[in-house]
Order: structure tokens, then sequence, then C-alpha cells
């Protein structure tokens, strides 16, 4: 790696939002760690396979991400917020903290979703 972990953290963020988009699947694996383990408020800790399985087919409903902004720690991890706009009209708000392994790969992700939007009017979301 060159230049600080955090810039190349950064750049491994983009290029796994930039796959998932894309649904290279080639280009993600690069960028996620054997262990990865994928938190979000529907998985809990789910590993490599499980998120392949029940996340990546997901991708296909996005249009993009718009980054908004990533901080890293200057170590091993970093928060990415950014706006992801799906083919169906809606956006909404995620922020995903992530860390990293040795060889600069994502080992774990941590979702925390926020609100949503459809055609630019605010979705509220239903409780429970």
């Amino acid at each position: 790696m060159t230049g600080s972990p955090g810039a190349d953290h950064a750049g491994t963020i983009r290029a796994c939002l930039d796959a998932y988009r894309s649904g290279d699947r080639a280009a993600i694996e690069r960028v996620l760690a054997p262990g990865l383990r994928f938190t979000s408020p529907y998985d809990d800790a789910i590993d490599r396979s499980a998120y392949f399985e029940r996340c990546w087919p997901n991708h296909d409903r996005f249009e993009g991400h718009e980054v908004e902004r990533i901080v890293t720690d200057g170590n091993d991890g970093a928060f990415v917020t950014y706006l992801a706009r799906l083919k169906d009209g809606t956006s909404f708000h995620n922020t995903e903290y992530m860390t990293f392994d040795g060889e600069g790969r994502i080992a774990t992700i941590h979702v925390y979703f926020g609100e949503s939007y459809r055609d630019g009017i605010f979705v509220t979301k239903e409780p429970g």
C-alpha cells in the first residue's frame, strides 16, 4: 500500500460501492476480506458467504451512491455516509462503519439506515 491507511481505505470504500452498484462481483470480492462480517438492522454479523447470498442480489436495484463523506480513524476503521439512489426513484442515506484487515480489505461492515425518499418526498417507515 502507498500513502496513508486512511487514503487507501477511502479508495477501497469507493471501489466497494462502485462494484456493488455495477454488479461487478469479481471487483467486490477483491475488496472484501475472506473473514468478512456484515451487520445491519436485518443481519447479525453474517459471514461473507451469507452476505453474497442475502445482500449481493440487491445490487441490481441501485442506480448509484453519492458519497457525502468518508472519515477514517487513521488506523483500521472508517465511516462512510452516502445517498443511495434506487432505480425505482427511492433514495436513502446510510452510514456504514468498516474495519480493514492487514491487506487493506474490508473485514467488517456495520450498516446504519437513515431516512428514505421516493421521488423527492420523505417516506415514513411503518413501526415494527
